[in-house]
């Protein structure tokens, strides 16, 4: 009987050590599982600038490197006007996607970035087929004063921002640029605020175009996927912390 008793003990002692073993394990793969998740979600983020090197982009239409006149200074790639200035453009593709960016603007400066653009010897700049969001001094440079769809954060041309959120020249503004042609929706979120919302094809971009400065253009607007560009204007500007997210195709 001592034996028996015994035996039963032990078997005991060893499933009570098994069960609080296997309870240890899942405690410790819950938070790991956790991070796994939240890493996952970090890497799908593309970074585009990350402040040292200008490894995803090219000048527009050449596909020579960035010149000289875009330099990085303080993790900023800095355009600073001259003879080497231009448009550059990423070396990649993007159909559906959430662009996030800081942007800069000189005194009484002009810029903006674009998305959907081609590169093709028929079109000479990247406005020719991209889509333009608006960079600039809306106190002193005069196209702010030439309608509302022309200040910063505009769909430019197109649609004017709701709210007038852009901090002044020589301050940092956060732009997230969302477009989806899933759901036919595009966005732009400046500092914070969601100040544009459009359709990206179909009918209503159709009459837009049809409405605006780009009526009649060749391409304009007209491709779902292209390189997204940053803009020489004749001004100096500066962009940081540049990343992509593509969404499902």
């Amino acid at each position: 009987m001592k034996t028996i008793s015994y035996l039963f003990v032990t078997a005991l002692l060893l499933i009570s050590c098994k069960q609080n073993t296997q309870k240890q394990s899942k405690e410790k793969s819950e938070p790991v599982a956790e991070q796994t998740q939240e890493k996952q979600s970090q890497d799908s983020w593309e970074i585009l600038f990350d402040g040292s090197n200008f490894d995803a982009w090219h000048m527009y239409n050449t596909g020579e490197p960035v010149s000289d006149a875009w330099s990085i200074e303080d993790g900023a790639m800095v355009l600073t006007p001259g003879d080497l200035a231009g448009n550059i453009v990423t070396k990649k593709e993007y159909t559906n996607f959430v662009l996030s960016l800081d942007w800069k603007i000189s005194q009484g400066g002009n810029s903006g970035i674009f998305w959907g653009v081609i590169e093709d010897e028929k079109f000479s700049e990247p406005y020719q087929t991209g889509p333009e969001i608006q960079v600039l001094d809306d106190q002193r440079h005069p196209d702010a004063k030439a309608g509302t769809t022309h200040q910063s954060g505009a769909l430019y041309d197109m649609i004017a921002p709701s709210e007038k959120v852009a901090k002044p020249a020589g301050e940092w503004n956060n732009c997230v640029i969302e477009i989806n042609h899933n759901t036919n929706k595009g966005s732009v979120t400046l500092n914070g605020t969601k100040v544009v919302e459009f359709p990206v094809h179909g009918p209503e971009w159709e009459a837009m175009i049809a409405d605006s400065k780009f009526k009649g253009w060749e391409g304009f607007g007209a491709y779902k996927t292209g390189k997204i560009g940053l803009q020489y204007h004749g001004d100096k500007v500066s962009f940081r912390n540049i990343k992509i997210k593509e969404l499902a195709k």
